[in-house]
C-alpha cells in the first residue's frame, strides 16, 4: 500500500516538474492570452479580449505578499512611461483577498494603473491557475504571453520587450 502511494506521489512530481520545464523552455509567444473578463476595483468591468493591438502587463498579487508590495513602484512607473504609448498594466488582486483591504493598499500605495479584484478566482484559474504571488504575465500586442515569471520581475527583461512594440 505505501509503495503504491510512493510511486503515486512519485510520477506526480515527474509530470509536474515537466510540465514547468516545457512551460519554461517553451519558445515565445506560444500561448495566447486567456479569454477573461475583470472586474475592477470602481466594478467596471475590463475584458482582456480589447486590448489585443497593445501590449498588456497583468501581475497576480497580494496584499500580504511582501515581493508584490515591493513590485508595486516599478509597475506604477511602468504606468507612468508607457501608459500614453499604450501599456496596458493590470494588477489583479487574489481571491482570497478582501476587496476593502486591496482598495486600502491601491489608496496607500498610490497605485495608479488598472487594479482587478478576482473574487471567484476565475481569472487566475484563466491564466493557468494561478497560486503562487507575485506571477506576472507580459502579453504582446498581437496576444500572445511572451513573458511569464513567478516571483520578482525581470525589469530588464520586460523593458526589451516593450522597446520592441512601444
Amino acid at each position: 500500500m505505501m509503495k503504491t502511494r510512493d510511486l503515486l506521489i512519485g510520477a506526480f512530481v515527474v509530470v509536474l516538474l515537466g510540465g514547468l520545464l516545457a512551460l519554461w523552455l517553451a519558445p515565445e509567444g506560444l500561448r495566447p492570452m486567456p479569454r477573461v473578463t475583470v472586474t475592477t476595483l470602481d466594478q467596471s468591468r475590463l475584458d482582456l479580449a480589447s486590448l489585443e493591438g497593445r501590449p498588456v502587463l497583468v501581475t497576480f498579487w497580494a496584499t500580504t505578499c511582501i515581493s508584490c508590495i515591493q513590485e508595486i513602484p516599478h509597475l506604477r512607473e511602468l504606468h507612468d512611461r508607457y501608459h500614453e504609448q499604450g501599456l496596458k498594466v493590470i494588477g489583479v488582486a487574489m481571491a482570497h483577498d478582501p476587496p476593502e483591504q486591496v482598495a486600502e493598499m491601491a489608496r496607500r500605495r498610490e497605485i495608479n494603473y488598472t487594479v482587478g479584484l478576482d473574487t471567484t478566482g476565475e481569472v487566475a484559474a484563466a491564466f493557468g491557475d494561478v497560486r503562487l504571488t507575485p506571477t506576472s504575465f507580459l502579453i504582446a500586442p498581437n496576444g500572445r504571453i511572451v513573458y511569464q515569471k513567478i516571483g520578482e520581475m525581470d525589469w530588464h527583461t520586460v523593458e526589451r520587450h516593450l522597446s520592441r512594440w512601444l
